[in-house]
């Protein structure tokens, strides 16, 4: 069976992972101001934040759209297993399962996840296909491993959190003026608050990496994520070792993309992996 694996651009992968792995993928738009587009760069949309004290705003995709968007991929394949940016931040992903219901062999997982977590298991699916695997095997296999996609991250300011009504107002000012810096989350495919840490940023992640591979510490060790909004080249670094040092195989360090970062901001950073360890094909 001739298998698409898909995703919309918020699993942030590069061309070169999209191209390596043999993920499409069809994106969300941003309106910055009165312009939209599904190509802004995130580093654009933090620019123009900057510049406008304007906040970004994002939509979801609709039913049409999807419906478009998997025909063309039937065009050229028996079947769809698309990846959806997590239903606990997005209601896109009713729109897309009504497109796919209205198909044949088209099918729809729920990330509970957001960036590198949706990139995880698309991934996985992406090396069954390449055993020959069913779509509906593929599906099934898939979304047993989902409940253990660990993604977290720290950041080090709660104003795009606040702009995007996942934090009060009253938590915002708290956390500024006594310079603590968030760990956030994936908690049943909600972000959700956990630990509280104070410091320079570099010192935050490293203590942020030791906590978490304490934490979740059955990982499936053959592929690890570096993923930020933002980051010095210390913090990348420290992401790497830590991933290293816990003896994960393969590492990609990656960009949060536009539509994550208009949620998450600047200096977001987290490691990302699943925790379920080594799984047999």
């Amino acid at each position: 069976m001739n298998i698409a694996i898909s995703a919309e651009n918020t699993i942030d992968l590069p061309k070169e992972l999209l191209d390596k792995y043999n993920i499409y993928i069809i994106s969300f738009n941003i309106t910055l101001g009165d312009q939209t587009s599904n190509s802004y760069t995130t580093a654009e949309v933090f620019d123009y934040v900057d510049r406008t004290g304007i906040f970004p705003k994002t939509s979801a995709l609709n039913e049409i759209e999807y419906g478009e968007y998997f025909d063309g991929l039937l065009k050229d394949y028996d079947a769809v297993i698309h990846f959806a940016l997590g239903s606990g931040v997005s209601s896109t992903i009713d729109n897309a399962k009504r497109a796919a219901s209205e198909r044949k062999n088209c099918y729809v997982v729920d990330s509970l996840s957001i960036s590198t977590g949706i990139a995880l298991p698309a991934i996985y699916a992406s090396k069954l296909v390449q055993k020959g695997m069913d779509a509906k095997e593929i599906y099934d296999k898939v979304n047993a491993r989902i409940p253990y996609v660990q993604l977290s991250f720290v950041v080090e300011k709660l104003d795009y959190f606040h702009k995007s009504g996942r934090c009060s107002g009253l938590a915002l000012i708290g956390a500024n003026l006594l310079k603590i810096h968030p760990q956030v989350k994936m908690k049943n495919g909600k972000m959700q608050p956990a630990k509280k840490y104070r410091g320079r940023m570099e010192e935050v992640f490293k203590k942020y990496c030791e906590d978490t591979l304490a934490e979740f510490n059955n990982p499936d060790k053959s592929i690890g994520f570096v993923t930020y909004s933002s980051a010095s080249d210390e913090m990348v670094k420290i992401g790497i070792d830590a991933l290293k040092n816990a003896g994960f195989e393969t590492i990609y360090n990656t960009f949060a993309g536009p539509t994550i970062g208009s949620h998450c901001g600047k200096n977001a950073i987290g490691i990302v992996y699943i925790n379920d360890g080594k799984q047999e094909d």
